[in-house]
């Protein structure tokens, strides 16, 4: 089955903004898509449904209004439109929320779920910093910990208005640095890679270690999110989660090395 990406629509669509597009049948269009053409006022319709034509009300929802094929459908006073189908809704329903501007999905949709893991791993980040501070541990520690929320601030930002992320630095490191010295602690750190953690080591790398872990769990949820067939949207998200992971483990390495301690 092939995926209709925002690419090929910008490509297709670039010299003209037609009413209306038709899904060819045995064709999904991807997310970032299908928000383009909604950004873009252009009725999104299916082969099946180009071809029948048929009115549906149901729920206090009507479909989208027919401009060129048959009758018109009234829509005047509806407040949302459905992301998925096209639907539009006079009232939002309470089992759904908006993705976006005034487009609604369930509120069990994978991008709702992805959201809602990166707001409880923020939450989790404040919570892990205050008990830091009570601890006695360095602002330096904080401070690190503080560019990586900030980050994750800026994840959600970027998802919820469809921008591209961009941090060319994190904890002080670019990219690559970042890959090296997670890779190699030995070489910056004199700290053996990955460390199990242990009781004994304390609670403030086992503080740490949790953050690791929750932002892999919501690399995980982002992954499934932004899966469309065999391909992925907003790889760019995805990426960062994965630098983030990569942060933490340094930054674990580098409590070992007490250099968070100078």
């Amino acid at each position: 089955m092939k995926v209709i990406t925002e690419a090929i629509l910008r490509d297709e669509l670039k010299t003209e903004k037609p009413e209306s597009y038709v899904i060819p049948e045995g064709k999904i269009i991807s997310p970032s898509a299908r928000e383009y053409l909604l950004q873009n006022r252009i009725k999104i319709v299916k082969a099946s449904e180009e071809k029948t034509n048929k009115k549906i009300i149901k729920n206090e929802m009507v479909k989208p209004p027919q401009r060129n094929n048959g009758e018109r459908f009234e829509t005047t006073g509806t407040k949302y439109q459905d992301f998925e189908s096209g639907a539009y809704y006079f009232e939002k329903p309470e089992h759904m929320t908006q993705l976006f501007d005034n487009q609604l999905v369930a509120k069990n949709h994978k991008r709702i779920s992805f959201r809602g893991k990166l707001d409880s791993l923020q939450s989790l980040f404040v919570l892990n910093q205050a008990i830091l501070l009570e601890m006695g541990e360095s602002q330096k520690l904080i401070d690190d910990l503080d560019d990586i929320l900030s980050g994750l601030r800026e994840i959600m930002r970027c998802d919820v208005l469809n921008e591209d992320f961009h941090k060319e630095l994190l904890i002080g490191l670019t990219h690559d640095e970042l890959r090296a010295h997670s890779h190699n602690p030995m070489k910056y750190y004199k700290i053996k890679q990955m460390v199990l953690p242990n009781y004994t080591l304390g609670k403030a790398y086992a503080l740490l270690n949790q953050l690791r872990t929750a932002i892999r769990e919501t690399e995980v949820v982002a992954v499934g999110a932004f899966q469309v067939e065999n391909t992925y949207e907003r790889s760019d998200l995805i990426q960062e989660l994965n630098r983030m992971s990569s942060a933490l483990h340094i930054m674990m390495c580098k409590y070992l090395a007490a250099e968070y301690k100078h």
